[in-house]
């Protein structure tokens, strides 16, 4: 590669390579197949559940395959300051490589693994140390590739250049929707809940080799190279981005300001919207991927457009006005999103109302973190059935020792029982009678047991989507420009990769989990949405008053 001269210190080059395109093109490549292996096991969280996590109940179940799904998004920011070290002292090129390795790798032994029938309690625990280590890998390498395509733009084109970085993180999620959907199409869905979800684990190896050999084609960034010949590099990256107090300032606020309200959105807009069509709607799984999958294929070039757009108005205006009209708007979205993907549900749920009558001393957190515990309090018979069922309703305080009732609307009364006086045999058959009975009065009044594919309102489904997607594009199309921005190049990959992995990682990683339980608690499902909502607000706050703009930053400097 054929890199421009560099002028003096503090300016930054007019032009760049005459083959930066390709490389930023090659660079967008290998992110794309890190970000399909990583978000691989995020499409598939229910098959997971049911292969690695069955010897608990199905809520707990969802949920350890939702905690299992945020594990690898916990390590993230310890993956960005290993390799984000590395990348300050070693290079960003020699960095991305190691880590495309090493998530390539751990992608294909989950496909290998056996499942919980086969060889018990060390198949979770194995599927959690390859999610450990993709979050490790993936938190080493977006800064690099962020900061390497960052430092080869030109002055005036870092947003567009590096949006097209972050249009990776969701066609690598579009791209493991096709290829699921089109391995659930070959095999069938009974073959592919066996069976056939290994097979786009499998073929990640495949990608491996493709995208190992189009970045040894790589050289390293310019900037990179000119802070080295003139000896300016940092031999403490770590304690120069994080412990001298005016750079971790500027951490700090890129955290709070920028990159946890951009990650909530993200994962909103994203894998909660897939979460809540399958597990709350009851929507079938194919139908579900394959509307999200329109919807971010509509929304994909958006990334760049207002990655373009950041460049001539500036980066804070785009992410802080998405994160603030995606908080004003999700009430009425997802509400939208249920009368559209599950008519029937919502009309039921505004004709009949559920509520559930128990007193509060009857009713237990149901998340068993060891698979034991039956829940056979009279209230948790009967929420755990709604939950379940993801069906909507409130609660009722009653009086001290009353056996909990499920109201549906001002008519039916449906009392429950209390199972802990009897044996595991009489209470399993008892609740089996009792769940018989619940769902055909529910039944009767309109509650559908799933969504009726041929009711879908598809072209509304997508269009609600695509405002989620259109939001995650405004927040996140301008983002690595502007962290990169906020950082000196000798402390660069180090200090952005922080915060952008905290936010992304823990803030963003965790909402799944994190608003299925808030659900589960509550009995609404729209619960959920607060934490989302509360964390775009305080960035929104934050941003405006401590972020600096930073479109004219001199990168060299």
């Amino acid at each position: 590669m054929t890199d421009s001269a560099i002028g003096a210190p503090g300016d930054e080059p007019e032009v760049v390579g005459k083959n930066d395109k390709l490389v930023i093109l090659a660079s967008s490549v290998g992110t794309v197949i890190e970000w399909y292996d990583f978000y691989l096991y995020g499409s598939l969280a229910a098959i997971i559940s049911a292969q690695f996590f069955s010897g608990v109940n199905e809520t707990t179940g969802f949920i350890f395959a939702l905690m299992a799904f945020a594990a690898g998004f916990a390590v993230r920011p310890f993956g960005a300051i290993f390799f984000g070290r590395l990348g300050d002292l070693w290079g960003r090129k020699n960095t991305f490589l190691v880590t495309m390795l090493l998530m390539g790798l751990s992608t294909f032994v989950v496909g290998l693994l056996p499942s919980y029938a086969a060889i018990g309690i060390a198949a979770p625990i194995i599927l959690v140390m390859m999610r450990l280590i993709q979050g490790l890998a993936l938190g080493g390498e977006y800064g690099g590739a962020a900061t390497y395509v960052a430092e080869h733009a030109p002055r005036g084109k870092r947003g567009f250049y590096t949006s097209f970085i972050q249009i990776t993180a969701t066609v690598g999620l579009l791209f493991s929707l096709i290829v699921i959907l089109g391995v659930r199409t070959a095999v069938g869905e009974e073959a592919f809940a066996d069976w056939g979800w290994r097979i786009p684990f499998l073929v990640s190896i495949l990608m491996l080799g493709v995208s190992l050999w189009i970045r040894l084609k790589l050289a390293e960034s310019p900037s990179f190279k000119k802070m080295k010949a003139e000896g300016k590099g940092s031999t403490t990256p770590l304690k120069d981005s994080f412990g001298k107090w005016p750079n971790l300032k500027i951490v700090l606020i890129a955290l709070v300001g920028l990159t946890a309200g951009q990650a909530v959105v993200w994962y909103t807009g994203q894998f909660y919207a897939l979460f809540f069509l399958e597990r709350v709607m009851k929507v079938e799984a194919s139908l579900a991927n394959i509307l999200i999958a329109v919807a971010l294929l509509l929304a994909t070039p958006f990334f760049v457009f207002f990655g373009w757009l950041s460049d001539k108005i500036g980066r804070k205006p785009i992410i802080l006005a998405g994160c603030l009209i995606a908080a004003l708007t999700y009430f009425p979205l997802f509400q939208a999103l249920t009368t559209a993907a599950n008519p029937r549900l919502a009309e039921a749920t505004a004709s009949a109302p559920i509520t559930v009558y128990a007193d509060p001393a009857d009713c237990n957190v149901q998340f068993d973190p060891i698979g034991k515990t039956v829940f056979n309090q009279s209230c948790d018979v009967a929420k755990s059935y709604l939950a379940k069922a993801g069906i909507n309703y409130t609660n009722l305080e009653a009086p001290a020792g009353t056996v909990a009732e499920v109201r549906i609307g001002d008519q039916t009364v449906i009392p429950s029982f209390r199972g802990d006086d009897l044996s595991t045999a009489d209470f399993t058959a008892q609740k089996k009678t009792w769940d018989t009975g619940l769902g055909e009065a529910l039944s009767a009044v309109g509650y559908p047991l799933k969504a009726d594919s041929a009711e879908v309102n598809r072209p509304m489904v997508v269009g609600i989507l695509f405002i989620l997607v259109l939001y995650v594009t405004m927040v996140y199309g301008p983002i690595a420009a502007a962290l990169v921005e906020m950082f000196p190049t000798n402390i660069r990959y180090t200090s952005m990769s922080l915060p952008y992995h905290i936010g992304n990682g823990w803030f963003g990683g965790f909402l799944p989990t994190t608003a299925f339980a808030m659900v589960a608690a509550t009995g609404n499902i729209y619960y959920g949405l607060w934490y989302p909502i509360v964390v775009a607000l305080i960035t929104v706050v934050i941003g405006f008053l401590f972020v600096k703009e930073g479109k004219d930053v001199d990168l060299n400097a």
